[in-house]
């Protein structure tokens, strides 16, 4: 085979098409703007600690398991090692002082919360059932061979989360207690739909895990693999164009000058910045409003803390924590009550960990209120907005520190990065966390297909299918699919 494949961007999901497509005999070409690939994957390092930037913790790595299955045909195993977290108390939701932890498993989920509401023990079981009913019977996610190219039940996508949880269950403490994790989706009351809920609760009730050494091994390995399958990758190249003829598009331009032409193109930007780089009458203004109408998901402030030497115990649970008692009003907050929850994880250096050496804080933030800094360049934004970045990590500390008391005395280092910095690195719009935001009410505005309207040009990431590592991988098949079809790819995982 000689067809020519330029993938933009190498997030996760770009890099998971290089490698499908290269291992199947597709010249593929790589490019990506930064200084490092992954995307989400990156990691940094400040005085010797290491950071994850969006890769925290991933699920179903058990042998047999669906991530464990992709991992395996994305040749990551075994140098991917992962530590398990506690399966008792993978999760520990925190709501207006009481605390309420998530077990691994279907059972220990049900029975740890049903200790604490007792009367909800049946209600929690078929809560528990439908979610594993609706995750398993997506063909992607239970390794099944699709008969046609449907991927997911309709009825899913039009139910609300919120409103399926307060169909289920009677106790109002317990609903906001199994929407608790909604950052992991910046879940939106009435509006996020089922099928996203259902999904990142399964994909993490099998298994939770940190990755050891940081997520940035997944983007090395898949690198490798790329090169090794014949393709090119490429770091420092930042596409400012895609050319397009009279029915389809010829290749891309970089902020160099430099040309490169292919058969196919795909882009793993936010449909927002693919559009910016296509100026062609393929691409009709309808679908341009379209598109630069959809709504995203909210954005996080970040606080990274390097610890002290062996001063804190290694927290091997997740801790979400809520000032007030609806945790889907989180993103709904007075900035100058800021923060009003926050999500607290510490980070895995290494098997058998006893001490952390580092952790980050997260909480919502809405992009309006680092807006005025926008167009400016990292490092270079003003006295100003280092103000507004150290006032509110110090708001965060504090709202830690009444948590997990102690905690501040024992930070040797803390660094930060708001909506602006998910926007550089990732291109992303308004740095929201999770790309556009679905909505159950409005099912066709929160879709974006694979395809364009240019015909060899496709799209992948995040806003294709789901986000999250499984989300985001699924989703590349789903695009893989253009060029290879799906059963094939799947008869090529179960193989492996």
């Amino acid at each position: 085979m000689d067809k020519r494949v330029i993938i933009i961007g190498s997030g996760l999901g770009g890099l998971t098409c290089a490698y499908i497509l290269s291992r199947n005999g597709y010249r593929v070409t790589l490019l990506e703007q930064n200084a490092q690939f992954g995307g989400c994957l990156q990691n940094f390092t400040r005085r010797g600690a290491k950071f994850e930037t969006g890769m925290h913790y991933i699920g179903s790595m058990g042998e047999g398991e669906i991530l464990h299955a992709f991992f395996r045909y994305l040749s990551l195993l075994p140098e991917t090692r992962v530590s398990p977290l506690d399966r008792s108390a993978y999760d520990i939701i925190s709501i207006a002082g009481e605390q309420f932890p998530f077990a691994n498993g279907d059972e220990p989920f049900v029975e740890s919360l049903a200790r604490r509401f007792p009367g909800e023990r049946r209600h929690l079981q078929e809560y528990i059932r439908v979610i594993n009913e609706i995750a398993t019977g997506s063909p992607l996610h239970s390794l099944r061979e699709p008969g046609e190219m449907t991927f997911l039940d309709p009825a899913h996508a039009r139910q609300s989360a919120s409103e399926f949880i307060d169909s289920v269950i009677t106790d109002n403490l317990l609903r906001q207690v199994l929407a608790g994790n909604l950052p992991l989706y910046a879940g939106v009351r009435g509006r996020t739909p089922l099928y996203i809920h259902a999904f990142v609760n399964h994909f993490y009730n099998a298994g939770a895990y940190r990755v050891i050494g940081g997520s940035d091994v997944i983007s090395r390995s898949l690198v490798a693999s790329i090169q090794r399958h014949g393709g090119e990758t490429r770091t420092g190249a930042r596409v400012v164009k895609i050319s397009c003829d009279h029915d389809k598009a010829t290749g891309v331009t970089l902020d160099n000058g430099e040309e490169i032409s292919s058969d196919y193109i795909i882009s793993n930007a936010h449909p927002a910045r693919t559009l910016e780089w296509l100026d062609t009458p393929l691409i009709r203004r309808s679908y341009r409003e379209r598109v630069s109408g959809l709504r995203n998901s909210i954005s996080n402030f970040t606080l990274y803390l390097h610890f002290k030497k062996d001063a804190v115990p290694y927290l091997n649970s997740n801790l979400y924590h809520y000032d007030n008692p609806d945790v889907w009003e989180a993103g709904n907050y007075d900035p100058n009550a800021w923060p009003v929850s926050f999500l607290y994880m510490h980070l895995c250096s290494a098997e058998g960990q006893q001490y952390a050496d580092a952790a980050i804080v997260m909480a919502y933030m809405r992009f309006e209120e680092v807006e005025r800094w926008k167009g400016t360049r990292v490092g270079q934004r003003g006295e100003e907005y280092k103000a507004f970045k150290q006032e509110r990590s110090e708001r965060l500390l504090n709202a830690l520190e009444r948590q997990v008391p102690g905690t501040r005395a024992n930070v040797a280092h803390h660094y930060a990065s708001t909506p602006l910095t998910y926007l550089d690195y990732t291109g992303t719009e308004e740095g929201s966390m999770y790309g556009i935001l679905r909505d159950c009410t409005e099912p066709s505005q929160g879709v974006v297909s694979q395809r364009t309207r240019v015909p060899n040009l496709f799209q992948v990431g995040q806003n294709i299918n789901s986000h999250g590592i499984l989300g985001v991988i699924t989703g590349a098949i789903i695009t893989s699919g253009e060029f290879i079809n799906v059963n094939e790819i799947i008869r090529q995982i179960k193989k492996t």
